[in-house]
């Protein structure tokens, strides 16, 4: 499942195909929506959860209440059933794996705040990734001023097209990817998890990566700052 942003997407996948999908890009909180869908999902694919092997999330960056959402379901799932195991996946992973096919440089980026993504960069040879950096969040300029086009560049997620826009609107070699393409997908959080079963933890292990500060810790840095207290 992804909960990251403002879709809300839950997949089955058997490891060879994908039995069920769907999205849904909703103005619902995900707490609404999410544990239906999955139940939607085992009914029309006729399964139970007990024949689930993994359950995958993607677990950062991205909303911090949505990223809470569904680590928190998950883990869930997993303690409601002893054989589960979970998995999480960067979204900026999961992101580029909607564009896996594209034989290149492929960067997802995510809107943090004006002016400021989240940014991660990965190499395909048409089937799987290979990670170029780790995450980051961090201003555009420095991300994408000065970076080498030589070859082609694939831009996913909810703020390429701006950022193809503002950097590289003459540039022939850098791509944005299709509307299929540019936003949160579960299919491709089973991918990765597919493609590398290293991700499968235990339920215990399973954690959210944020990449930035959450408001809680930003309003207590900024009360140790002016002296205040509790």
């Amino acid at each position: 499942m992804d909960t990251s942003g403002k879709v809300a997407s839950v997949a089955i996948s058997d490891g060879e195909k994908i039995l069920w999908e769907k999205s849904v890009y909703t103005k619902l909180t995900h707490s609404q929506v999410i544990l239906p869908m999955v139940q939607q999902a085992l009914e029309e694919s006729g399964l139970q959860l007990s024949d689930i092997d993994c359950a995958a999330v993607a677990n950062g960056p991205g909303s911090y209440t949505g990223l809470r959402i569904g680590i928190g379901a998950v883990k869930g799932m997993c303690m409601g059933c002893g054989e589960l195991k979970c998995a999480g996946v960067s979204t900026l992973e999961a992101l580029a794996y909607n564009c896996v096919s594209f034989k290149g440089r492929i960067i997802a980026v995510m809107k943090a705040r004006p002016g400021i993504s989240y940014v991660g960069m990965f190499e395909s040879n048409g089937h799987t990734l290979t990670r170029l950096s780790p995450d980051k969040v961090c201003s555009d300029s420095e991300a994408f001023e000065g970076l080498d086009t030589g070859k082609g560049v694939m831009l996913t997620g909810d703020n390429a097209c701006a950022v193809k826009q503002e950097f590289f609107a003459q540039d022939e070699n850098v791509f944005t990817a299709n509307e299929t393409q540019l936003l949160q997908r579960a299919a491709s959080v089973c991918l990765a998890v597919n493609r590398n079963s290293g991700y499968i933890v235990g339920a215990d292990e399973l954690e959210v990566s944020y990449l930035q500060a959450t408001k809680a810790e930003k309003d207590k840095a900024h009360r140790d700052d002016q002296g205040g207290c509790i």
